[in-house]
């Protein structure tokens, strides 16, 4: 498939290394206080379910960097881009700054790569009141639409402290997998034939959600993440101890979870509500025997 370039953008602490870490370096959001300042762009090559790499772009949020972007540097940074992420820390002192750099960004992003999916993030929102961080989101967002030149954008609001941060990356991440949609189809199958109420394939290394089948409704839209991020930490802290984290089953008298490593690149999290004995067991066994077709289909899936 070759490589995905990424391009992560925003003001000097911002927060764009810190959630680059998280997702893809296994840091733990205490952990990102060491972190340094990016000096000009950091390079990293991401493999991602196997033959999926994101060549992501971390680049520094200083002023001088941006003059270079903007000027000696164009071509080679905003050539050839798939995807653009543009952090916006609602903690600036100075937000026409970073509206004007944004500018400077879609302008060069419409030049040299038209067809890159943008992303906005709206970060550190952890630092607002719970009760107002909607209204504080679609204020930003209303801001951010108003410079968009007419260009499409996603837009998220995020913190390292919750699952906001993987439920923008999974967005983002879902957007780079090429017949996704075929992926899904075979998931509702799976979902079927094991009765469940809801299957979902995170990708192995980050946890991220790449794809889901749901048979019935459920009420919280962010369920997904906040799955993701506690399995992911509850790994990081099996690691810590030399302990390898293989999957585990919980449940309760309305519902029975498994989380299982599924294939080489994924985990797979089956739902069902209709806990018995015997369905339990043809659970564990359907889960099994779709390891080694999935093993086959998921490489076809992400392949050109």
């Amino acid at each position: 498939m070759g490589k995905k370039k990424v391009l992560l953008m925003g003001k000097q602490g911002s927060g764009k290394t810190s959630m680059r870490s998280i997702i893809f370096a296994n840091y733990l959001a205490n952990d990102t206080r060491r972190l340094s300042p990016t000096l000009d762009v950091e390079h990293s090559n991401v493999r991602f379910l196997g033959d999926l790499t994101l060549n992501l772009w971390d680049c520094g949020g200083q002023e001088h960097f941006y003059e270079s972007y903007f000027d000696s540097q164009r071509d080679e940074i905003f050539r050839g881009v798939e995807v653009l992420i543009y952090v916006f820390d609602i903690e600036t002192p100075d937000a026409s700054k970073d509206f004007t750099y944004f500018d400077g960004v879609l302008e060069a992003i419409e030049q040299n790569s038209p067809d890159a999916r943008i992303f906005c993030l709206v970060h550190k929102m952890d630092l607002v009141p719970e009760h107002l961080r909607d209204h504080t989101f679609e204020e930003w967002r209303g801001r951010i639409g108003e410079h968009s030149r007419g260009m499409a954008m996603e837009f998220f609001q995020t913190s390292i402290w919750d699952e906001t941060l993987y439920r923008a990356w999974s967005s983002i991440v879902y957007s780079l997998i090429p017949n996704v949609g075929l992926l899904e189809s075979h998931l509702e199958e799976f979902c079927n034939i094991c009765d469940a109420d809801e299957i979902v394939l995170f990708e192995r290394a980050t946890f991220l959600v790449i794809s889901h089948a749901t048979a019935r409704d459920h009420a919280d839209v962010h369920r997904f993440e906040k799955v993701s991020n506690i399995i992911k930490q509850f790994k990081l802290s099996c690691s810590k101890t030399q302990a390898h984290f293989e999957g585990m089953e919980v449940g309760n008298s309305a519902f029975k979870a498994f989380i299982e490593k599924f294939t080489s690149n994924t985990y797979v999290m089956v739902i069902i509500s209709k806990d018995t004995q015997a369905q339990t067991a043809t659970v564990q066994l359907n889960i099994n025997a779709a390891k080694q077709y999935f093993e086959r289909f998921v490489p076809q899936t992400t392949g050109s």
